[in-house]
């Protein structure tokens, strides 16, 4: 089992930026890829960012890549979604999530965060 909690979301002008964290209990956290997912309002949840166990291998979502960077501290078990240049389609509800699979993270992970909300004005 794994438990995630994620903080630092907020209200943001757009062009702004915003760093979200998400802790990590429970499971081995360097055994774990990890990911953060989004959901706007009336739409799907959507992949943002993953991260391999070691930090080393990232993969982003066309939309925010260049403008979203995600890390991870291994000693802290936490990791980080750091986003600049925010636009208004930034603002949804971000979750942090948790996989052992470098492909099931992506598609279905098996653990989940709370979600933070995150809104961007214009």
């Amino acid at each position: 089992q794994v438990q995630l909690v994620e903080s630092g979301g907020g209200l943001v002008q757009a062009g702004g930026s915003l760093r979200l964290s998400c802790a990590a209990s429970g499971r081995t956290f360097s055994s774990v890829v990890m990911g953060w997912f989004r959901q706007a309002p009336g739409k799907e949840r959507e992949f943002v960012a993953r991260i391999s166990r070691g930090g080393v291998n990232t993969y982003y979502a066309d939309s925010v890549k260049g403008r979203f960077t995600i890390s991870r501290d291994n000693a802290k078990n936490t990791v980080y979604l750091q986003m600049n240049s925010l636009k208004p389609e930034d603002t949804a509800v971000y979750y942090c999530a948790a996989d052992p699979s470098l492909i099931e993270i992506r598609t279905s992970p098996a653990y989940w965060g709370q979600g933070t909300q995150v809104t961007v004005s214009s």
